[in-house]
């Protein structure tokens, strides 16, 4: 056999990776926790993304613009596997998002994906909910050129929609229908 033949354990998508490249990897914490655990892993030399989205929350006497987490109790970082027991012992962590015991690292794509949406003025919804299928679409125009989804239709709304495939979750977005074309 040739060494670049690959082996049967080779072929699994979920193949040993280098300890040494850094890849993104999304991490759980305790309800309420992201902005204190962001801090303090900001604080290394551990990159960390903590998306956010501006919403108004109502109080009795006032109303305010405030920032929240786009996805509750989850934020990004990009490391080594040697640096995990540095994330895991951080104040608010609870686990890394796994899969079958592994951590799972998160596709660049995905994160640049979050990072137009965060930094746009676009409508933001997020869900759970499982969607059917439908055409792969592209923003050609406006603040988030670049950003690839699918699209939905929500009512008489038409939306795209950002899977954040390792999560479960799914950033729902209005967007013009001129603004896209299909990929």
């Amino acid at each position: 056999m040739s060494s670049e033949t690959p082996t049967a354990g080779e072929n699994n998508i979920f193949k040993k990776e280098p300890t040494n490249v850094p890849r993104w990897y999304a991490i759980y914490t305790r309800p309420r926790a992201e902005k204190l655990v962001f801090s303090r892993l900001s604080e290394t030399d551990i990159e960390t993304f903590l998306p956010l989205m501006k919403t108004y929350r109502q109080w009795s006497d006032r109303k305010k613009m405030i920032e929240k987490p786009l996805i509750s109790s989850y934020l990004f970082v990009k490391v080594k596997k040697k640096q995990f027991p540095r994330v895991y012992t951080m104040t608010g962590v609870v686990k890394f998002i796994s899969f079958e015991g592994q951590p799972v690292p998160i596709p660049q794509k995905q994160i640049d994906n979050l990072r137009l949406i965060v930094n746009s003025d676009a409508e933001i919804e997020v869900s759970g909910e499982a969607f059917a299928k439908g055409d792969n679409v592209e923003v050609v125009n406006g603040s988030l050129t670049g950003l690839t989804g699918e699209l939905i239709r929500i009512g008489g709304r038409k939306r795209v929609i950002v899977r954040i495939d390792r999560l479960d979750q799914n950033i729902i977005v209005t967007i013009p229908v001129t603004f896209l074309k299909k990929v």
